[in-house]
């Protein structure tokens, strides 16, 4: 109990921040706080904890092992109180709050036209920050309370995350219209003869496409790798070169030049979702948020 009160928590909103920020100015400039109150918090906190908690290397802080051990326990117990002192009703449209969202450019697609307008209709003090990162970053931000909601495919996920099934997607093949054979269709040696586009974030790729021709004990050379959706069509017109992409991804294609077909051999489906952390199940925002992109993502199908 002695211990208990010599916490001040706004000492836990300070080193959640640091471990975040990994830098004191940074920490500082996120919490309104001068370098020198931060820096005095870390002491304290040092003291408090008997650990360094963060130690320099090079212009960077690095956490400690005894502080990654705190990180999730600690963004789940700011979460909880966040919940038990926020009003007991959410009324969106009074709400001022900001949430942090990880989508690809794909679910970025999907997800953000729809849902922006509606925010600015029934809740237009809530404001959305967007990052993006490999599916394993998705992941771990949510894990770690860096990230509220991830988007996207996740074939694997920790037990303590929880997920909304958006909708069931499909592969797709986006060629140049004179490059198909005569009877307008790709069959399976065209597709391994020809150069590919791969879009690729961070490493991770499309393994379900490489895992489907494994299967064929079959291999595609991927001619183009690259990080971004939007020059990819422009990529392909002109050219033999063959992207294979998620179906909705294509539904916008100008099929002038371009044209969608199906992929000549079985490519499984994947399930597009969104992730949260079980921490925040009692975040009546979080759970509206959810719910309204579920519901956003659903009419649009429509």
């Amino acid at each position: 109990m002695n211990d208990l009160r010599r916490i001040d928590l706004n000492l836990l909103v300070i080193l959640d921040t640091l471990l975040s920020e990994q830098h004191v100015t940074r920490a500082a400039e996120r919490l309104h706080l001068s370098q020198p109150a931060v820096s005095h918090a870390l002491a304290r906190l040092r003291d408090l904890l008997g650990d360094p908690l963060l130690v320099r290397a090079g212009a960077s802080l690095v956490p400690t092992p005894r502080a990654l051990e705190l990180m999730a326990p600690l963004a789940e117990v700011l979460a909880q109180l966040q919940s038990l002192l926020a009003p007991n009703a959410f009324e969106p449209a009074t709400a001022k709050r900001t949430f942090r969202l990880a989508m690809s450019d794909y679910g970025a697609a999907i997800v953000l036209p729809g849902l922006t307008r509606l925010l600015r209709r029934e809740a237009p003090g809530i404001d959305l920050q967007i990052s993006h990162a490999s599916r394993e970053g998705m992941l771990d931000g949510v894990y770690n309370g860096d990230i509220d909601i991830a988007i996207g495919v996740f074939p694997e996920m920790p037990n303590e995350l929880r997920s909304t099934l958006l909708f069931e997607e499909h592969y797709a093949c986006l060629v140049d219209r004179n490059s198909l054979p005569v009877d307008g269709a790709l069959d399976l040696p065209t597709y391994l003869s020809r150069p590919h586009v791969l879009l690729e974030m961070r490493g991770s790729g499309t393994p379900e496409i490489e895992r489907a021709l494994t299967t064929l004990r079959e291999r595609r050379r991927v001619a183009i790798s690259l990080p971004h959706w939007n020059v990819a069509p422009e990529l392909i017109s002109g050219t033999d070169l063959i992207l294979t992409v998620a179906t909705r991804a294509l539904r916008d294609i100008d099929q002038q030049s371009l044209v969608v077909v199906p992929p000549p051999f079985h490519i499984p489906s994947f399930d597009f979702v969104l992730v949260w952390h079980k921490r925040r199940g009692g975040d009546q925002a979080l759970s509206w948020l959810n719910q309204k992109i579920a519901e956003r993502v659903a009419q649009d199908r429509g």
